[in-house]
């Protein structure tokens, strides 16, 4: 019976779904959040060390189409937002502000970002499937600072293309082992988003999985320097169609 069972879940999720929706949730871990506005002129501090982080949770949402069985179109939203509170030992300049020593202040670090990505099977063997492509990273950040006698933000609004790899093993017929996430490094700044995590497939439609995420990146130049790393206890729900 129980090899029948197996043998019917194998055959469902081989079966090619033209589109499908993901949804992720968990629980959010800011490891690192440095600022320093203007870049080469402000005082760096960081959420961490100088202030108290909130707990966060976190959800985003992916949409999929397969034009063909190779080849995968996602759309992808990632809306961040990180606060912080606590009295700050130094004089700090953010932006056009100066934070007195010994001033109580509340901090926001929002990380919003949009994808677009298209990947291609360059393998399908089995066990094993290999994807690469490219996505286009819309950053929409704004870090905002706030005291009782004054408040300050930075916008920063931007498109960063990356590298986008997926590997998916298949011990067995329902079970798949993931590697998911886009990536690229320059002299000016880096942005890393890894998944890694395994997926039960219930059904051909149905599909759910836990996994950890982890999301790093920043820039440095005369305008801006921000570094921050978001790590996640991630759940996972897909339902293709």
């Amino acid at each position: 019976m129980g090899c029948w069972v197996c043998l019917v879940i194998a055959g469902m999720a081989d079966q090619t779904s033209s589109w499908g929706l993901e949804l992720e949730g968990g629980a959010l871990f800011a490891t690192r959040a440095d600022v320093r506005i203007p870049g080469d002129t402000g005082t760096r501090f960081s959420f961490q060390d100088d202030l108290d982080v909130d707990p966060a949770a976190y959800v985003r949402g992916r949409a999929y189409w397969r034009p063909t069985p190779r080849q995968t179109i996602l759309a992808t939203v990632v809306p961040i937002d990180v606060t912080a509170s606590g009295e700050i030992d130094r004089d700090i300049r953010f932006a056009d502000t100066v934070f007195p020593a010994g001033t109580a202040v509340d901090a926001s670090y929002r990380f919003n970002n949009y994808r677009l990505t298209y990947r291609y099977r360059l393998v399908d063997s089995g066990h094993w499937q290999i994807e690469a492509g490219g996505t286009l990273f819309v950053r929409d950040a704004r870090i905002r600072v706030t005291s009782a006698d004054a408040t300050d933000r930075d916008d920063d609004l931007g498109v960063v293309p990356l590298l986008h790899l997926r590997l998916a093993f298949r011990p067995c017929a329902a079970w798949t082992l993931l590697l998911d996430g886009d990536a690229l490094t320059a002299p000016q700044g880096r942005a890393l988003d890894l998944f890694v995590g395994a997926e039960y497939a219930w059904t051909n439609w149905l599909h759910t999985g836990a996994g950890y995420r982890i999301l790093d990146g920043g820039a440095d130049n005369s305008s801006v320097f921000t570094f921050a790393q978001f790590q996640h206890a991630a759940v996972t729900l897909r339902a293709a169609f």
